[in-house]
């Protein structure tokens, strides 16, 4: 099932997100809803969103609202772009200038501080503890994981773990929250709800790890942003530790050098040590390890064309070429 046929399914489901998200978007501040309606309006695949949907549905749900989760999320994922792009001074996302490039850090900062606010006040609409749980206790892990990404920033003694636990804080817990939030409006067992946060979790790991693997390897154009933009910040991301791991010599020292001070001066070498030491095969095989774990997390629902779109979704997120 191809992304397309996947959206499909859930079409009417996904213009509510999108009507709510306009709705609920709106601030009588001119500069909040010019900076928010860039951002949400940029494009982007909306994974996150159908994801929720997705499995709610797979869950048997009924209800309306897994649009109101599913909106939440983007909110949430949004307001995590705007700070992101501002520590990591970026300038381009999708393929477009980034918000703080065209309004400035401090416009993008407070307008990520506004999504953040507004997404916790259709938490509470909702009326579920157990909702307002899951999400307060993912958005304080995201920003963990934020912090811990930051300590990781040109330090070439970085490990696999350390940035696999980055991973799974900054990336993956927002999948995880998609995914069994889903499950828990559907009022489904405890082993099915943790089975779909499982789901989440593996699925949005083998996402990051296929965006590690295209920062070196995909071009600009099909990426959307700047490719190298890893080596740039002088992030440590898997392909990177992999390949110091298993240099020797000057081309070790090459790379240490590129992390502790960042930049692109030396990509074409880097770009030749990481291909020298097949990091990206590495990589590629721990984000396919992840997508067959996120499937195998599927087998406790019942068979239907959701869960078929959420398998599909697994292999989707680790054969993309952006």
């Amino acid at each position: 099932m191809n992304f397309n046929a996947i959206r499909q399914l859930v079409a009417q489901d996904m213009q509510a997100v999108d009507d709510l998200i306009r709705r609920r978007l709106y601030s009588e501040v001119v500069l909040i809803n010019q900076l928010s309606q860039y951002i949400i309006g940029s494009g982007g695949k909306r994974l996150r969103p159908l994801l929720a949907l997705l499995v709610a549905r797979a869950c048997g749900y009924q209800g309306t609202h897994h649009v109101d989760v599913a909106a939440i999320i983007e909110f949430i994922h949004t307001a995590t772009l705007l700070h992101d792009d501002v520590v990591d001074e970026s300038d381009m996302r999708r393929g477009q200038e980034t918000a703080n490039n065209v309004w400035g850090n401090q416009a993008a900062v407070l307008v990520g501080d506004f999504l953040y606010s507004r997404s916790f006040e259709m938490m509470v609409s909702i009326g579920s503890m157990r909702v307002m749980e899951i999400l307060s206790t993912t958005t304080n892990i995201i920003a963990e994981g934020e912090v811990m990404q930051l300590l990781n920033c040109h330090d070439p003694d970085t490990t696999e773990q350390r940035y696999m636990d980055v991973i799974h804080s900054k990336t993956a817990k927002l999948f995880e929250a998609a995914t069994q939030l889903g499950a828990i409006l559907a009022q489904r067992p405890e082993a099915e709800e943790l089975a779909m946060a499982r789901y989440g979790m593996h699925l949005g790991t083998a996402f990051q790890l296929v965006d590690d693997v295209l920062d070196y390897s995909a071009s600009s154009e099909e990426m959307g942003k700047n490719v190298g933009d890893d080596l740039a910040e002088g992030k440590p991301t898997l392909p990177l530790i992999i390949a110091l791991q298993r240099s020797q010599g000057e081309q070790a020292q090459l790379i240490r050098q590129a992390i502790e001070q960042g930049g692109l001066e030396r990509i074409d070498a880097i770009q030749q040590a990481i291909k020298d030491t097949q990091a990206l095969e590495y990589t590629m095989d721990k984000a396919r390890t992840e997508a067959q774990l996120a499937v195998n997390a599927l087998q406790v629902l019942p068979d239907s064309d959701y869960k078929t779109a959420l398998e599909s979704l697994s292999w989707l997120a680790v054969n993309r070429s952006h």
